[in-house]
């Protein structure tokens, strides 16, 4: 297989990128090489995507393109100069205009021009959304996955990884929301994987790439045993007290990961992921996943502040 990756240096396209060339593909990773280096085995291309496409893009002869872009620009110019390959393009589930339900509709109106989202984030998910139609009408063929929130090791996020790294230290744990709040992750190497499959077989249409849905006590339990911690001591904690404490949702500073408003995100993270595994996606258990985030970098509640809160919470 000779596959092009649009990136190849961070995390998803990187992992992609090393288990090709693991694969013993001819891998070629097009970026300008700013985040990091190409796994070894791998040939970067310089190309700078706000720029037309290198002639060695148009000329490469690919058998498939794993693109992770969310800017249309960027799509629309990968794709033109590319009309032979297979497409595998990395959307999101961001592109759901409802966040409450887990169905695959509707989607939000496209944005067709490329937004910096430190201006605007709410952009995010409508550029996603044009980045799909460019990709579904212009490519000779497409796979189009819709992941939820992709975990595991190269993660520079941390949105998974604060719970392996504080459930690892043991004591009482600020566990957020109710037990029975129903959460779902993906390990980027099984993500990596079917993509690589799906390049192979040269697999069609549109996915929820995501993880099986799990309550949230569930999800932190395996975690714990992923580990070392058999019994975490997991301190239950509502959310309108949380939000009293002003404790964030989702992530960033003063963050409690996972955690979600309810009802109103009830459906974000709970979506099937049966047609995707009836697709050949493979999901390994949390237990596995967990031992690879403790050495993410984490940006959320720092252990400070979980002791404030908690102390708080016992004497409320």
């Amino acid at each position: 297989m000779k596959l092009l990756v649009l990136g190849g240096t961070r995390f998803l396209s990187r992992e992609v990128a090393t288990q090709a060339v693991a694969r013993r593909w001819d891998v070629t990773c097009a970026c300008r090489g700013e985040s990091g280096t190409v796994p070894d085995g791998a040939a970067h291309l310089p190309w700078d995507r706000a720029e037309e496409a290198p002639a060695a893009v148009a000329e490469g002869a690919w058998d498939a393109v794993v693109d992770v872009t969310r800017l249309p620009s960027h799509a629309r110019r990968a794709v033109e100069a590319t009309p032979g390959a297979h497409w595998v393009f990395v959307s999101t589930i961001s592109v759901y205009a409802d966040n409450a339900s887990p169905a695959m509709e509707p989607l939000l109106e496209p944005i067709i021009d490329d937004v910096d989202l430190s201006v605007d984030p709410e952009a995010y998910g409508g550029m996603k959304v044009a980045c799909e139609q460019v990709v579904r009408s212009a490519a000779a063929s497409s796979l189009v996955v819709r992941p939820g929130l992709i975990v595991g090791p190269g993660d520079p996020t941390g949105r998974f990884a604060y719970w392996p790294q504080r459930l690892a230290r043991g004591g009482e744990v600020l566990a957020p929301g109710r037990p029975e709040d129903v959460v779902q992750v993906i390990d980027v190497r099984d993500l990596a994987t079917w993509l690589l499959d799906a390049c192979e077989a040269r697999t069609t249409g549109v996915f929820d790439a995501v993880g099986t849905p799990t309550p949230l006590g569930q999800l932190l339990a395996e975690t714990a045993a992923g580990v070392g911690d058999l019994e975490p001591q997991l301190t239950w904690v509502d959310a309108d007290f949380l939000e009293a404490q002003e404790v964030a949702p989702w992530a960033g500073d003063g963050s409690l990961p996972l955690w979600l408003p309810r009802p109103e995100y009830d459906g974000m993270l709970a979506h099937d992921p049966s047609p995707a595994v009836a697709a050949g996606l493979r999901l390994r258990p949390l237990a596995e996943t967990a031992p690879g985030c403790l050495d993410s970098t984490v940006t959320a509640l720092t252990p400070e502040r979980e002791a404030e809160v908690l102390a708080n919470w016992h004497t409320r």
